[in-house]
């Protein structure tokens, strides 16, 4: 039998007045029932995808490949949250850098850097590398492999999200 039991806890009730502003007038105490109710997340989908996050954020046969060896390649890409995932390496014996950075037209600001700070012979680094950044309009990711035939990065990135934060779905996914 269905039982309903007034609960007159003020933590409780201060906590519904802060998550929900408009109840901060409603002056009756908060009830709990015996009776089970299940719970059921639609969160995923009101937002626009079926997938919990990390497999949102898998790479997929869309996603764009980078080796950049003595060089340095700029994206052309929409605004919007992607993935970079992929490995700086270092072969030198000298200071070298490699560098991801953001350029915004304006400035640009690294946002991962590998620096080989050993000077002994047969010197060797490698640093892999997953992360996500937000693009802004006529905003860049600028990949630079550095000035030596030693240095390289090899990276993929995807779009995981539209600018507005709807998710990308990886290629040739279906909720099907």
């Amino acid at each position: 039998m269905a039982q309903i039991i007034r609960i007159t806890s003020e933590a409780l009730q201060a906590t519904i007045r802060r998550l929900l502003p408009s109840q901060q007038g409603f002056g009756e105490d908060l009830q709990a029932s015996n009776v089970i109710m299940p719970v059921i997340d639609v969160t995923p989908t009101a937002e626009g995808s079926q997938l919990p996050v990390d497999l949102a954020r898998a790479l997929d046969i869309s996603a764009a490949a980078v080796e950049v060896g003595n060089s340095t390649f700029t994206t052309s890409v929409t605004p919007g949250f992607y993935r970079v995932f992929g490995v700086s390496i270092i072969a030198s014996t000298n200071n070298q850098v490699n560098i991801i950075a953001i350029d915004t037209g304006l400035s640009t600001v690294n946002i991962f850097k590998h620096r080989n700070g050993l000077f002994t012979a047969d010197s060797y680094s490698q640093i892999p590398f997953d992360f996500t950044v937000f693009l802004d309009t006529n905003h860049q990711i600028k990949f630079d492999g550095g000035s030596t035939s030693t240095q390289y990065i090899t990276a993929q990135y995807r779009q995981i999200a539209d600018r507005y934060g709807n998710i990308t779905n990886p290629n040739g996914f279906s909720f099907e």
